[in-house]
This record gives C-alpha cells, sequence and structure tokens, in this order.
C-alpha cells in the first residue's frame, strides 16, 4: 500500500494540481478572466441567495391546454365526418367531451370512424395501451368523445417540456448569466435569475404566449358594421396593438404560423429611420408566404401576435425571398422584446406568475460573509484538532483536507456550476467527511501499534483495512446526495452537487494523496516509531 511507481506518484500530482488550477479563474476579476482563451474562462457562478436576482414561479393555465385539446378533437370529427360524408348535427364542447349527433342509420359507421381519432398515449418506453380518448354510444344517435385523464397528464407535461425549452431561450436572449429553469410539481415552472434585480421586463416577456400568425383582411366588411355584430363565419374581430385601438376584421385562415419563423431581429427602417423588425420563414413557410402574397396582391394582410395586430400593410408584389420586416411605431425596445418573443417562439399555452421575489445584492453580500465566516472557523478548528491530536500525520492531513477543498472549487468551476449558499454548506460538510476519513486511518494504525506491529507494517496495514470502512461510510452518502439532487430542487441540490463532489475528492485525496506524502516520509525517515 505504501509502493509507489514514479509514474504514478507523478500521475496523482498532476492530476491535483491540474484540478486545483481550475479553481484559479474565480480568484481573478469576471472582465480579465474574458480576455483569456475560452477553455479557460470556466469559473464559479453565484446563485441567486449569494449575488441576488430574481425568482419568478409561473404555473401553466391547465384549463387553456384542455381546450386546444378539445378544440383540436372538434375540428379532427368535423373533418372526419365531412370525409365519411355522414351528416350531423350539435358539434359542440361540454365539459371535458366532444359531443356530436348522428343518424341512428349511420351511428355504427360514425362510432368505427371516430374511434380511430383516439390514439394510444405515448409513454416512456412508447405508446401504451391506454388511449386519449374514450369514444362512446350516449343512446339517441349521440356519440361522445371524452378526454381520459392520463391523456391529459401526458398532455400537461409535454406542455411543460415545451414551455421550459422556450422560457429559457427568452430568459437567455436578455444576455443573463446561468438562469435556473426547472419544472416544479405538474404544473408549474421555476424560473431564478442571478443578478437581475427588477423583474418587470422579464415577467413581461414570459407573459406573453407570443402566438404569432399571418392572416388576411377580410375587406368584405368595414370594421365598424363588424362591431355592431356583422362578422362573417370564417373571420373574427380583432384589435391593433397599438393604442389608440383600431379594429380589424381578419380572416380566420391562418396562411404562415410563427412556428415556421426561422429568424428576427430588431433594426431600423434606411428611409423613415423607424424601428423595426426583420423575419425569415423556413423552406415550407416561404414557401407559404410567397403563395399568399402572389395570389393576393393589392390586398392587406394582418401580422397577428396573441390575437392583436401588430400591423396590416397591403401586399404590393409578391414576397418569394422568404423574409420581410414589421413596423408598427415600434419603440427601440419595443422591437427588440418582439424580435426576441418571435425567436424563441410561441408558448403552447399562457403562463401565470404565482410567486415572486427579488433578493437584493446586499442580502447576497451578507450571506457570502456569513457562509465565508463559517468555513473558516470550521476550517480553523479542524486544522488545530488534528495537529493537537495526530502532530506530524495531522499536518499531512490538512495538507490533504486543503487540496481537496481547492479540488472542490476546482471541479465545480469545470462544470461551470452555480455555487448557493446551501453550496458552501456542503463543502464545509466535506472538510468533516474528509478529515473524518483520515481519523479512521489514523486510529487504525494505532490499533495496529497497539498490536505490536512495526511502525511501517502498521502504518500499511492501517490504510489498507480502514479502505473498506471508508468506502463504505462514503458511498451511503454518495447514495443519499444523488437522491437529494434528483428528487430535490434549487438549492437543494446545489447542497447535493457539492456534497457528490467532495465524496469523490475526499476519498482521492484519502487513499491516493496522503497515502502518497505518507509514503515520502517512510522512505526518507525510515521511522522506527510513529508520531501519532
Amino acid at each position: 500500500m505504501l509502493y509507489f511507481t514514479r509514474w504514478r506518484a507523478l500521475g496523482i500530482i498532476l492530476l491535483a494540481l491540474i484540478v486545483c488550477l481550475c479553481a484559479v479563474p474565480n480568484f481573478f476579476p469576471e472582465a480579465q478572466v474574458k480576455t483569456w482563451p475560452a477553455w479557460a474562462q470556466r469559473r464559479l457562478v453565484l446563485g441567486l441567495d449569494l449575488q441576488g436576482g430574481s425568482y419568478l414561479l409561473l404555473e401553466v393555465d391547465s384549463n387553456y391546454v384542455k381546450k386546444e385539446k378539445l378544440d383540436q378533437v372538434r375540428d379532427d370529427v368535423r373533418r372526419a365526418l365531412r370525409e365519411a360524408k355522414i351528416g350531423y348535427t350539435g358539434l359542440v364542447t361540454r365539459g371535458d367531451a366532444v359531443e356530436v349527433r348522428v343518424k341512428d342509420a349511420d351511428l355504427q359507421t360514425a362510432l368505427t370512424k371516430l374511434r380511430e381519432l383516439s390514439q394510444p398515449i405515448g409513454g416512456l418506453l412508447g405508446s401504451s395501451s391506454q388511449r386519449d380518448l374514450d369514444v362512446t354510444d350516449a343512446g339517441g344517435g349521440l356519440i361522445r368523445l371524452a378526454l381520459s385523464q392520463p391523456a391529459m397528464v401526458e398532455r400537461m407535461r409535454k406542455t411543460i417540456e415545451q414551455s421550459i425549452q422556450i422560457v429559457e431561450r427568452r430568459v437567455n436572449e436578455l444576455g443573463t448569466v446561468e438562469p435556473v429553469i426547472q419544472r416544479q410539481g405538474t404544473d408549474r415552472i421555476l424560473v431564478q435569475v442571478p443578478g437581475l434585480q427588477d423583474p418587470t421586463h422579464l415577467k413581461e416577456l414570459l407573459g406573453k404566449t407570443a402566438k404569432m400568425e399571418f392572416r388576411m383582411v377580410d375587406t368584405s366588411v368595414p370594421p365598424d358594421q363588424a362591431q355592431r355584430g356583422g362578422v362573417p363565419p370564417d373571420s373574427e374581430l380583432l384589435m391593433s396593438q397599438s393604442s389608440p385601438k383600431v379594429p380589424y376584421v381578419v380572416k380566420k385562415q391562418v396562411l404562415v404560423s410563427g412556428a415556421e419563423l426561422t429568424d428576427a431581429q430588431p433594426g431600423f427602417d434606411q428611409r423613415t429611420n423607424e424601428p423595426i423588425v426583420s423575419f425569415r420563414f423556413n423552406s415550407t413557410g416561404a414557401r407559404k408566404f410567397a403563395q399568399a402574397t402572389q395570389e393576393n396582391v393589392g390586398l392587406p394582410f394582418a401580422i397577428v401576435l396573441d390575437n392583436e395586430v401588430i400591423s396590416a400593410p397591403v401586399i404590393r408584389e409578391p414576397i418569394t425571398g422568404g423574409q420581410g420586416q414589421i413596423s408598427g411605431s415600434f419603440t427601440v425596445q419595443a422591437a427588440n422584446d418582439l424580435a426576441i418573443l418571435m425567436r424563441a417562439g410561441a408558448l403552447p399555452a399562457p403562463l401565470t406568475v404565482v410567486e415572486e421575489r427579488t433578493v437584493g445584492p446586499g442580502l447576497g453580500q451578507d450571506s457570502i460573509e456569513k457562509g465565508e465566516l463559517a468555513a473558516y472557523v470550521g476550517s480553523i478548528m479542524v486544522i488545530v484538532f488534528m495537529l493537537l491530536t495526530y502532530r506530524l500525520f495531522g499536518v499531512f492531513a490538512n495538507i490533504a483536507v486543503a487540496v481537496n477543498v481547492a479540488m472542490i472549487f476546482g471541479l465545480l468551476s469545470l462544470l461551470n456550476a452555480t455555487l448557493t449558499l446551501p453550496g458552501i454548506a456542503g463543502i464545509v460538510l466535506t472538510v468533516g467527511i474528509a478529515v473524518d476519513s483520515n481519523v479512521l486511518i489514523y486510529e487504525r494504525i494505532r490499533e495496529e501499534l497497539r498490536g505490536g506491529r512495526n511502525a511501517i507494517s502498521a502504518i500499511d496495514a492501517g490504510f489498507k483495512r480502514a479502505l473498506a470502512t471508508i468506502l463504505d461510510s462514503n458511498i451511503t452518502t454518495f447514495i443519499a446526495a444523488a437522491v437529494l439532487f434528483y428528487i430535490g430542487t434549487g438549492p437543494v441540490r446545489g447542497f447535493a452537487v457539492t456534497l457528490g463532489i467532495g465524496i469523490i475528492t475526499t476519498v482521492f485525496t484519502a487513499f491516493t494523496l496522503t497515502r502518497l506524502i505518507v509514503a515520502w516520509w517512510v522512505r526518507w525517515k525510515r521511522p522506527q516509531n510513529v508520531p501519532i
């Protein structure tokens, strides 16, 4: 156990040194670190509780998700019955189901066609035996298509996942550092943005669904007549986004959706110098947009965002390049926000802020100072205890613990991890665990000495026989840290990360670095007694 080849010893020292050097960027100003090579810029990010920032808890509108699904089912029922040439009446949404009435003669055929609309619910391992629609004969020619509960749960899961991706894109567009965006519960999303002291702008961006559509303006009915109740069945009355509000009669048919946008950038009109937003479609959207503008030259079309008309320009000529621009008396900020929303995409359902907190930088600084004080006091007490109890071997243990802490910071920096106040607590706890490993080794050496072994044999046996005990205790602690990481959220996960990394570095330093130092001492001194 005490023999190390030259290459093995060199490998241990180099590994510890490289990992420790990864923590160096944290001791330099951020502006200076940014001038370094990209591979050397990885550093710890302070969490919300350390540098201040904004905390938002968003809730997905489950009623909206249900309504969207029921509207889709209703449209599918209409299409399926028309394709089968089956006459129907009373196609309505009632509660959690869609109902339609057909003639008794067509009942069995209609049931067969509508049951084809019911699809298996996708699970983790693919499709399951459960289906998303329960299609039943309610009697008297009435067919009922009810949403199953597992289908709603699955749809909410997908909605949350999609919403998290879009929220993350929108927050990242603001240029914030290391935001934390994660699911909480069944229908909520947690957003933590360190360093952002005013969440008003963030709430405005996240509160917009940003469902963008390009539709034709219905010129057959004047807006004032539509306001009196004369809206054609295939059109609807929408108001402008600008103030004062201007009514528009817009056709329901969507020519191109915002999902087919690939990019959007704010800019200025070269003729008027007004802020605009330039956009570009993908190949499918470009083809649809070109066809729509070719067929409607001279007619106005509406650019609709969340059921409000941003702009309604007249098509002067076919637009075949797949790109265009939106102008609408924007301010520079409004143009930039619209470009962010268009790039990030539309939320699948509205989000509501149910909890909001702002942590000031002063409170964060106070947390840092108290965390540092706790770390310093705890470390000093541990160092003194080891020196008084184990003397020279206490020095060896303290060197290993110092390297251990440096390696923790190096690995956290390498991972660009976010350090929170519970994370500091995890590091302080790791110092105790690291010392505990050395205590087990040293006490085992004492037992071997009392059993009559000579110095070198006792040291070798102490390291060898303490290995199983140290591995058992650290593995069980690591399992607990893993459970905390997967089940916990926010600060709890920060604690679990630092604790888990600390356990790995502790095992490394206790059985390689400390043993290497002791082996060098034994080779140099050839001791007859162990000063322990």
